[in-house]
């Protein structure tokens, strides 16, 4: 299948400019980046597209298979580099998207220019024998998926509210809970065991590219501490905590986290 259909890729912005590639997390697509790509464009080629299973990628391509973890995803970033040619690019992954990133520039370093991690999490469950602090407790995570699993649309109504934070803009709540709806259950509910199942501390080590970490002032799914902890085990990476409420600051303070990521993919080597 080819690679631009099966991903709906999207290329805007200047030709012959650095490369920003931006990958969306769980329920979300490309149109989660509008607010930023209009900033960026001005100075960057700008790579969009949806994950399989997501927006108007081509849902023939999803399988359980291939998607049942990020080795998939990780494998549809590369072949869309690949397929693309335009060069190293600076790959913005917000939240499970940033494993993606971490991955593909581990395996491929050289169709890296550099990694922006959007709202991090390497893990997203406590591990007490360590004192890692994900966020929520194993029996938080089996609940999560317990209620994703017998009532999908209801969890996305309670849970994107909770993603989305900002309850004084319940508009980008109903967003968030829109996106959520648009996705099949199924795939859904294999993407959120990806997303909220995989531990990948272990793999940060790997990073060799320039790396930003940024995260959110607050974040009720990716504490401050998970990012400290990604910027202490990815070496040579900087961090940068946007004044943003919430997990997904594309939307909720696109300007800021547009000028973070045209800052650092403009010093990139």
């Amino acid at each position: 299948m080819d690679v631009r259909s099966r991903n709906h890729v999207t290329v805007t912005g200047r030709p012959g400019a650095p490369v920003v590639m931006l990958a969306h997390g769980f329920g979300c697509d490309q149109n989660m980046w509008r607010l930023v790509v209009p900033a960026l464009e001005r100075d960057f080629t700008v790579v969009l597209f949806d994950h399989v299973g997501s927006g108007n990628s081509r849902l023939s391509a999803w399988s359980r298979e291939r998607y049942g973890t990020l080795d998939g995803y990780t494998d549809d970033v590369l072949e869309i580099c690949r397929e693309l040619a335009l060069g190293p690019v600076t790959f913005v992954g917000h939240s499970v998207s940033a494993m993606m990133g971490v991955l593909a520039a581990a395996r491929e370093p050289e169709a890296f220019a550099g990694l922006v991690l959007l709202a991090p999490s390497p893990c997203f469950i406590n591990d007490p024998a360590t004192g890692y602090r994900g966020g929520f407790s194993t029996a938080d995570i089996d609940e999560l998926l317990e209620s994703l699993d017998a009532n999908y649309l209801g969890w996305s109504g309670a849970m994107a509210p909770v993603i989305m934070g900002n309850p004084e803009r319940p508009e980008l709540g109903e967003e968030l809970t829109n996106s959520f709806c648009r996705t099949d259950p199924e795939i859904a509910r294999v993407f959120a065991r990806v997303t909220f199942l995989s531990d990948n501390r272990a793999d940060l080590a790997a990073v060799g590219v320039p790396t930003l970490v940024a995260q959110c002032s607050h974040d009720a799914i990716a504490p401050p501490e998970v990012g400290a902890f990604v910027h202490e085990r990815i070496p040579g990476s900087r961090l940068v905590t946007l004044n943003a409420t919430g997990h997904c600051p594309q939307l909720s303070a696109p300007e800021e986290t547009a000028a973070a990521i045209a800052a650092f993919a403009g010093v990139t080597p």
